[in-house]
């Protein structure tokens, strides 16, 4: 594809990078009293929570939250919009492990574990397939990281630009050409 720069991380690495985070989670929640919820940073994290729960043995159920924190474009806006929350009666009975696709300020992560913990949640612990720290304006880290990567716009796996490029196999670096 020819708005693609490079391909950054193979359907292989992939694979292998959704397998390890399944067994850190399972090997930290195998004895967790509790419900064990994954809430979904949509639209983004679809692909990445799909892939990773079919990998997990201990059981889970899942939520869906929707954020906006990007305009158009490849930056933030600055701006944090709670557009569908979770809504369970048995929020206190819930360990919420936040899956999201990408992490770069932080800050919409931090507004999230703060908005659910204030809910209520039993415990909050966040996982992302990709990690950039060098863009972090809040101290933010994880608690699980599939892998981290250089400051560069990337796309596939989830990941788009414009609602576009979601369904490629591998995540790729999108052409500057294409948003400049």
């Amino acid at each position: 594809m020819s708005d693609i720069s490079r391909v950054l991380i193979s359907a292989e690495e992939l694979d292998r990078i959704t397998t390890r985070v399944a067994a850190e989670i399972d090997r930290d929640y195998k004895d967790v009293e509790g419900r064990i919820v994954l809430v979904c940073v949509l639209k983004g994290s679809i692909v990445f929570m799909g892939d990773l729960m079919k990998k997990l043995t201990v059981p889970v159920e899942i939520e869906c939250v929707r954020i906006s924190s990007y305009g158009s474009g490849t930056t933030s806006g600055g701006r944090i919009n709670l557009l569908l929350d979770v809504d369970r009666a048995d929020i206190g009975e819930c360990n919420l492990i936040v899956v999201e696709d990408i992490i770069d300020s932080g800050l919409t992560l931090t507004f999230l574990v703060k908005h659910l913990i204030d809910k209520g949640a039993k415990s909050v612990r966040t996982v992302t397939l990709l990690d950039k720290p060098s863009r972090r304006k809040v101290d933010f880290k994880t608690d699980y990281v599939g892998k981290e990567i250089p400051d560069e716009f990337v796309i596939g796996y989830g990941l788009d630009y414009d609602e576009r490029y979601r369904e490629l196999p591998y995540v790729g670096i999108l052409d500057p050409s294409v948003y400049s």
